[in-house]
Formats: structure tokens, sequence, C-alpha cells
């Protein structure tokens, strides 16, 4: 069955399209040559159940060498850290190969002009699966509908980082133990964090959720997320108290103010940054169960000796997207 693979590319819904699962589960819906199936909380629990079995493989054992044979390519057209070195990691863990474009905007093609449709149907001859982050919203879609490969969305620009968002709900199942009726304060960019944008999607999915925004004025988080949530149902509301709402929460989930996504308004940056911090009032403030999280790199939103403390799970956070994309991997090269 060939067709395109597209992990949560579109912008208000999440979806998957899997070339080789060829036994539909009750949630899957098929469709032609596409499998597809909406992000219910069925299946990402399968998926978690998955991303825990794979936090079990040992090395060189047979497990470990699920994807042998199997190439993916990873074309990176923005600077990224650990969602490439994870889903590299991920793949030879599991067996596979890679090859990879870094700074494709430079080190690649693009720098001659070819356009984002000519690169995806160059490299898919040579590769079984494509990882992509790209700077503008909706690539990762454009790439899907045109490849015959799964296309993995590694973040597009300011839209959606899907592999983030799994690996979020995750880590928060594993550290708070539940999903259902917990409260989520996010905090910084939320206005062009994709990441924040895509968790809100999951979170939407399970039961007596609250979420609490937290940001400075310019970057706010943008009403289509706040219309998705009123929606779903979901309960919201915005705060300018981040103590507060660390003192309600089991998550706080702090972001970066994003210094690239301003432009020339240099300004409204400077303006921004450092109006909300994590440090050791907020740890304070927060219960002992709680969780301070965030998707990294981290400038000052969050102070060094915040570390220390067991309740900073963002190295853990970093460590469960291995699992999780090992877990995405397997299911879409080799099936449940």
């Amino acid at each position: 069955m060939a067709a395109s693979s597209s992990l949560f590319s579109c912008s208000m819904h999440m979806e998957l399209f899997s070339p080789k699962i060829s036994k539909c589960p009750t949630d899957f819906v098929c469709c032609r040559s596409k499998i597809s199936y909406m992000f219910d909380t069925d299946t990402l629990n399968a998926i978690f159940k998955v991303a825990r079995d794979m936090e079990n493989i040992e090395r060189n054992s047979p497990e470990s060498q699920i994807l042998e044979g199997y190439l993916m390519s990873t074309i990176f057209y923005e600077p990224s850290t650990r969602t490439r070195h994870s889903f590299e990691s991920a793949m030879r863990r599991l067996g596979g190969e890679v090859l990879t474009t870094e700074n494709a905007r430079e080190f690649s093609s693009a720098a001659k002009g070819e356009t984002l449709e000519d690169t995806i149907r160059t490299v898919e001859g040579y590769s079984d699966l494509i990882v992509l982050r790209h700077f503008e919203s909706g690539a990762a879609r454009r790439a899907a509908a045109i490849a015959g490969i799964p296309i993995v969305n590694a973040g597009d620009g300011p839209g959606q980082h899907p592999t983030q968002a799994l690996l979020d709900v995750y880590t928060i199942e594993r550290e708070i133990g539940k999903l259902d009726g917990i409260k989520v304060g996010l905090v910084g960019d939320l206005a062009n964090g994709k990441t924040v944008r895509s968790l809100a999607y999951l979170l939407a999915k399970y039961k007596d959720v609250k979420i609490y925004f937290v940001s400075p004025d310019v970057v706010k988080m943008k009403d289509d997320i706040k219309d998705y949530l009123t929606s779903k149902g979901v309960d919201w509301e915005e705060s300018s108290d981040l103590v507060e709402v660390a003192s309600e929460c089991d998550v706080v989930y702090q972001t970066r103010i994003q210094k690239e996504r301003f432009g020339e308004r240099l300004d409204l940056y400077e303006k921004a940054r450092g109006k909300y911090i994590v440090n050791q009032n907020i740890l304070k403030a927060m219960q002992r169960h709680a969780v301070v999280m965030h998707p990294l790199p981290r400038l000052d939103e969050i102070t060094v000796d915040v570390d220390a403390d067991p309740r900073a799970a963002y190295f853990r956070q970093a460590k469960y997207g291995l699992y999780i994309r090992m877990a995405i991997l397997k299911l879409l090269l080799v099936g449940w």
C-alpha cells in the first residue's frame, strides 16, 4: 500500500496517514490508499504503551533491530538539537540508518531555489521515511500531499510540533500519573510557540482539564486555539499572575520568548523577554507533586538553580521524547 504519511500536518486537527499498517484497529478509518486516524485517548494510550515498550528495549536484542534495512531522511530547514538528534537516535537504536540534512535552507538545493515539493520528490527515492522541520506553517502537509512515503512533521514554523505534543503528554502521564482532571499552565511565547499550540490540542482530548495562559501581551495565545478549546468544552483562562497559576497547576509548562519570530521588532522582543521566569519563588508556590516542563532550549526563563529540584522535569521530558519517537518510527514503518 503506497501513500503519503503526515503526522499532525493539519492546522486544526491532528491526523496520521500511514502506508505500512496493514490491519485497521477500530479507531482507524481507511480511505482509498491512505489509512488515517484521529488521535483519541484510546489511540494515544496505545502509542504510549508502545513508547513504554521502547523504554525497555535492551541493546543488541532482537527488538533493537526491528527497523534494520530501513532508511530515514531528516530534512531540517530550521535549527534543532533535541528533535533531530532524538529522531536520529531513535532510528539507530531500532537498527535503522539515517541520512541527514541540517540547516537545509543553506546547505541543500533549497539554497539554489529548489522547491520543497521537488526536494521531497527527490529524497523519497532514497529513503523509507522523511522527518521534516520547516520554517513555514503547513509545510508538512504540502510535503505529505505529494510524497509516496511517510512524512513526519518535526515542526513547521509557528504552526504545529505534533511529536513534541505527544512526548509532552507522555511526560505528564509518566510524571503526574494521570491526564484527566489536571491543570496546566502554559507560560511564555504562546503566540509563536508551536509546542504549546500542539499541546493544547492534545490536552483537549482528556476530561476535566483546565489550561491557564500566562504570557506577555505581545505574545498571547491566538484565538484559533482558544476557540478550539471552547468548542471542545475545555476550561481555560488567561492570567498575568504566574505565582497564583503555579500554585493551582499540576504542570507549569514554560517556553522561551522566540527572538527569531520577531523579525526586526526587537523592541517587542526585549519587552516580552524576562517578564515571566520560573525561579525559586515559583517553586515555593507550586504543589509538591507538580512539575516544571520546557520543550528546550531555554535561555533565562528558568533559572539554573531550579534544575536541582525533583519537580524540574524538562531533561527527563527530553529523554521521554526518544521513546515516543522510537514508537512513532516503529508504527509508521512496521505497524503495531
